[in-house]
C-alpha cells in the first residue's frame, strides 16, 4: 500500500458499481485496462481493482495486466542501468584508490591513541584524586552546614530561655527567638539531620507560646485591677482640676469686673478670653500629667505579644469585654451607700474610667474602635442619668442637691475636655433646675420666718467697725458713703441684714447651679428666681408677720416699715450682685431695672403703722368724754385729748425721724392726721352728745389749730422743694374738720346752701353730716330757761341762718 498522492484518480465508477453486482459482471473491458494501467503508472492504490477482480471471479486479466506491468518495469531498469554503468564502474575505481590513503590514517591515529593514553594516565590518577577529595569536602561542608544550623538552633533556643527566665519584659524577644527556630524548621533546605533535636525544638515551640501566653495574660489581669483602682484616684484629680480651673476663672471674672464697666457693650467679656483659655489650658495640661501618671504598659505589651501570637483579634475582644464587666461593676458602687456619700466616689470612678479609655484609643494602636468607646460612653451616660433622676426625684434638701449637681457639672466639663458628649447629663441638671430651687426656697421661707420671729424690731446696735462692714456695707443699704461714729445705731433691726444674707446666699446658690448645670442664659434665669424669692418668700413673710401681728406695738410696726424702706435699697444690691456673679454688665441692670417687689408688704406694714397710730389716736380720743358739750366759757387751752395726741405725735415724730424715711413719715403723718379729722366730725356726730354750744365749737377749733400747728411744724422737716407741698397735705388732712368747724362759728352758716360758697369753702362736708349736727346745735342763749328772759327781743341772726339752713337740709333729706 503507497500513500495516496493528490494526482491520483479516484476509484471508478465501474468498479464501485461492479462490487455490488459481482454475480451478474462480465471480464474487465479494454478500458478497464486502461486504467489500471495508470493507476500502476502514477502509483495509486490498486485494491480497488484487485477487489473487483476477484469480485468478478475472474482475476485472470488482472494477473495478466500486472505481468505485463512488470516486464515493462524490467525493460526500463535495464534501460536504466546500461545508462548509468560507466558512472557506477568509476565510482568503484575512486573509491578503491581511497583505500589505500584510508590504511594510512587509520595508522596514524591508532599511534597519535597510543601516545595520548601514555600521556593521560598521570592526569586521570590526579583526576580521580581530586574528585575524590571534592567529594570528601562535600560531605564536610554540609557536615559543618548541619553543625552550624544546629548551633544557631540551639542559640535560639538558649536566648528564648534567657529571655523567658528574664519574666515578662523578654517574652517579646523570646517568642522572636522561638519564631525564628520554627522559620527554620519549617522552611528549611533539608530536614535537621538530628532527629533528637528536631522532636525537642519541634515541641519546645509551642510550650514557650503557651507559657508566654500565660503570663501575659497574668499580668494582663494584674493590670486590669490596679487599673480599676487607678480610676478612681485619676478621676478625682481630673475633676479637682477642672473645680481649679473654674474657680480660676470665677477670681478672673471678678479682677476684671470693675473694668468691664469702663469697656464697650461689644467689647463686653473679650478682655477674659484670653485668661479664661488659659485657665483652662493650665486645667488641660494638669490633666495630662495626671493622665501621664497612671501606667498601660502591661497593657501595650499584652496586646504586641498577642498579635506576636497572631492572637490579636482575640485580645482586642478579651478586652473590650473586661472594661464592659469592669463598668458594670462600677456603676454597682451606689448600691450599698446612700448616693449622697457615695456619688463622688461614683463620678470619680466613671471619669477615670473614661480617661483611660480616651488614652488607650489614642495611644493603643487600634486596640479600641471610636464606636467602641462611644457604645461604652452611652452606657455610661445612661445609668448615670437614670441613677441621677431617681435620686433628684426623691431629695427633698436644697444643699444636698447642688452639692451632687455640681459634682455632676464638674464631671461633664472634665469629660467634655477628652471629646465625650454631655448633652444628656447637662439636660438632666437643667431638667431638675426648677426643683432646686422649690427646695431652695423652701429652705429660705423657713429661715426667713425664723430670723422674723427671732426679731424684736429694735434700732440695731453696732459697736465696731467690721459689724457695720459685714451689716451694712456687705449689701449696700447704707445711706451715706461716709462711715459713722461708733457705736451706731442703725434705723434698722437685725432682720434686715439676716434676710439679706439669705438672698445673697439664694442668689450665690443659684447662680452656681444655673453657671455649672442649669444651662441656657444664666442671668435671665437667676433673675427670674431671684423675683421669686423676694415676692414668694420674702415679701409673703413679712406681710404673714403684718397681717397677723395684733401684738406688734406702735414701735415694732414703725421699725418693720422702717426695715421695708432699707429692703429697697438691699433689693438694689441683689440685683447688682446676680448681675455681678453672672458676669453681666451694670449699666445693662440698670436700663432694665424693676418695680419694687416687696411693694405689698411695704404697703402692709404702712398700713399695719397707721393702723396702730390711729388705734392709738383712737384711744386719747376716746377721753373726749371728758368734753363739756354745753360749756359757759370756751376751754381756755383745748380740750385735754388733743393735748395728749399732740404730745404723743410730737414724741412719735421725734423717733420717726431717725428711722423712716421722710416719704414714708409724710405719708403717715397725713394720714393720722386725716383720721384725727374724721374723729372730730364723728364726736359731733356720736349719738351721746345730744346738743352742743358755741364754746364746745371754740374748744373744738383750738384743738384743730393745735393739729394745724403741729402739721406746720411737720411740714419743715422735708426738703424745700417737698415743704410747701406736705404743708399743703397735711393741712388738707384737717380740711373736713376745719370746715365743719368754720362752717358752725360762721355768722351765715346758711351760705352752705349756696352751691358756689359751698363747693369753695365747704366741698369735704356731706350735707347728711350737716344736718344732724346742725341740728344738735345751739347757742348759749337757748337753754331751758333763757327764752323766759328774752321775749319779745330781737331774734338772734345767726340763730335764724342757722334755722333756715336746718330747714333746708331736711327738705333735701
Amino acid at each position: 500500500m503507497r500513500r495516496k498522492l493528490p494526482g491520483d484518480a479516484p476509484p471508478s465508477a465501474a468498479g464501485v458499481a461492479g462490487s455490488g453486482h459481482a454475480s451478474s459482471a462480465s471480464a474487465p473491458s479494454e478500458a478497464d485496462l486502461a486504467q489500471l494501467s495508470t493507476a500502476i503508472a502514477a502509483g495509486e492504490d490498486l485494491g480497488p481493482f484487485v477487489r473487483r477482480a476477484f469480485a468478478c471471479g475472474r482475476p485472470e486479466p488482472l494477473l495478466a495486466s500486472l505481468r505485463a506491468a512488470a516486464r515493462d518495469r524490467e525493460a526500463e531498469i535495464e534501460e536504466l542501468c546500461r545508462a548509468h554503468f560507466h558512472d557506477f564502474i568509476r565510482a568503484v575505481d575512486d573509491l578503491r584508490s581511497l583505500l589505500a590513503d584510508a590504511d594510512a590514517l587509520k595508522g596514524s591515529l591508532s599511534a597519535s591513541h597510543s601516545a595520548l593514553l601514555s600521556s593521560a594516565a598521570p592526569l586521570l590518577a590526579s583526576l580521580e584524586s581530586f574528585l575524590a577529595a571534592r567529594s570528601l569536602a562535600g560531605n564536610l561542608s554540609s557536615a559543618l552546614a548541619s553543625s552550624r544550623r544546629c548551633v544557631r538552633l540551639l542559640a535560639l533556643a538558649a536566648r528564648a530561655n534567657a529571655h523567658l527566665h528574664a519574666g515578662n519584659h523578654g517574652l517579646y524577644l523570646a517568642l522572636r527567638a522561638v519564631d525564628a527556630i520554627d522559620r527554620d524548621l519549617a522552611s528549611g533546605p533539608e530536614p535537621l539531620p538530628l532527629p533528637t533535636l528536631r522532636r525537642m525544638l519541634l515541641s519546645v515551640v509551642p510550650a514557650v507560646r503557651a507559657h508566654a501566653e500565660r503570663e501575659i495574660s497574668r499580668e494582663f489581669s494584674d493590670w486590669m485591677v490596679s487599673i480599676r483602682a487607678a480610676s478612681r484616684h485619676l478621676g478625682q484629680v481630673a475633676i479637682g482640676r477642672s473645680a481649679a480651673a473654674r474657680q480660676r476663672q470665677e477670681e478672673l471674672r471678678s479682677k476684671h469686673r470693675p473694668l468691664e464697666e469702663c469697656i464697650t457693650l461689644d467689647d463686653d467679656g473679650v478682655g477674659d478670653l484670653d485668661d479664661f483659655a488659659a485657665a483652662a489650658a493650665t486645667a488641660d495640661a494638669a490633666d495630662g500629667a495626671a493622665a501621664a501618671s497612671f501606667d498601660l504598659t502591661p497593657l501595650y505589651r499584652a496586646m504586641h505579644i498577642h498579635q506576636t501570637l497572631a492572637l490579636g483579634e482575640r485580645f482586642k475582644k478579651y478586652y473590650l469585654e473586661n472594661r464592659k464587666l469592669q463598668l458594670t461593676s462600677d456603676f454597682d458602687v451606689i448600691a450599698a451607700t446612700p448616693f449622697l456619700e457615695s456619688h463622688q466616689v461614683f463620678f470619680s470612678q466613671i471619669a477615670g474610667f473614661f480617661i483611660v479609655e480616651d488614652r488607650v484609643f489614642r495611644t493603643g494602636g487600634g486596640l479600641t474602635s471610636r464606636p467602641d468607646v462611644d457604645a461604652l460612653w452611652d452606657a455610661a451616660v445612661g445609668k448615670m442619668v437614670s441613677v441621677m433622676e431617681d435620686n433628684f426625684s426623691r431629695m427633698q434638701t436644697a444643699n444636698h442637691l447642688l452639692l451632687i449637681t455640681d459634682y455632676a457639672a464638674l464631671l461633664s466639663a472634665t469629660m467634655r475636655r477628652y471629646g465625650y458628649p454631655v448633652g444628656m447629663l447637662l439636660d438632666v441638671l437643667t431638667k431638675h433646675r426648677d426643683k432646686y430651687h422649690d427646695l431652695l426656697l423652701a429652705d429660705c421661707r423657713r429661715q426667713v420666718a425664723e430670723a422674723l420671729a427671732a426679731d424684736k424690731f429694735d434700732q440695731m446696735l453696732m459697736r465696731k467697725e467690721y459689724e457695720y462692714s459685714m451689716n451694712v456695707l456687705a449689701f449696700g443699704i447704707q445711706s451715706s458713703d461716709i462711715t459713722p461714729a461708733f457705736p451706731y445705731v442703725a434705723p434698722f433691726s437685725c432682720t434686715v441684714p439676716d434676710i439679706c444674707r439669705i438672698v445673697r446666699s439664694f442668689i450665690e446658690d443659684s447662680v452656681s447651679f444655673m453657671a455649672h448645670g442649669g444651662g441656657g442664659d444664666t442671668y435671665a434665669a437667676v433673675k427670674k428666681y431671684l423675683g421669686r424669692i423676694l415676692s414668694e418668700v420674702v415679701d409673703a413673710s413679712i406681710q404673714k408677720l403684718v397681717d397677723t401681728g395684733s401684738g406688734l406695738s406702735v414701735s415694732q410696726a414703725m421699725q418693720v416699715s422702717a426695715n421695708m424702706s432699707v429692703m429697697e435699697r438691699a433689693c438694689e444690691f441683689f440685683t447688682r450682685h446676680a448681675a455681678q456673679l453672672c458676669g453681666v454688665p451694670l449699666r445693662a441692670v440698670e436700663r432694665g431695672r424693676r418695680d419694687f417687689p416687696l411693694r405689698k408688704s411695704r404697703d402692709a406694714a404702712e398700713a399695719l403703722l397707721l393702723r396702730l397710730l390711729c388705734a392709738k389716736a383712737d384711744e386719747f380720743m376716746r377721753q373726749s368724754d371728758g368734753v363739756n358739750w354745753m360749756a359757759d366759757d370756751p376751754p381756755p387751752g383745748g380740750n385735754e385729748y388733743a393735748n395728749e395726741v399732740i404730745i404723743y405725735l410730737e414724741t412719735l415724730t421725734s423717733t420717726a425721724q431717725q428711722i423712716l424715711p421722710l416719704p414714708v413719715l409724710r405719708r403717715v403723718l397725713v394720714a393720722v392726721l386725716a383720721h384725727i379729722s374724721e374723729r372730730i366730725v364723728e364726736l359731733f356726730l356720736n349719738d351721746s352728745v345730744k346738743r352742743f354750744n358755741a364754746n364746745a365749737v371754740t374748744g373744738i377749733d383750738t384743738d384743730l389749730k393745735m393739729f394745724e400747728a403741729f402739721a406746720d411744724g411737720m411740714s419743715n422737716l422735708f426738703v424745700d422743694s417737698d415743704q410747701e407741698s406736705a404743708k399743703n397735705d397735711m393741712k388738707a388732712a384737717l380740711v373736713e374738720a376745719r370746715q365743719l368747724v368754720n362752717l358752725l362759728m360762721s355768722n351765715s352758716p346758711e351760705t352752705f346752701l349756696n352751691p358756689v360758697i359751698r363747693e369753695k369753702s365747704y366741698n369735704k362736708l356731706d350735707y347728711r353730716k350737716v344736718a344732724i349736727i346742725s341740728e344738735k346745735f345751739r347757742d348759749t342763749s337757748e337753754s331751758y330757761f333763757s327764752t323766759f328772759g328774752t321775749r319779745g327781743a330781737r331774734q338772734n341772726p345767726k340763730k335764724k341762718s342757722l334755722d333756715t339752713l336746718i330747714k333746708r337740709l331736711r327738705e333735701a333729706s
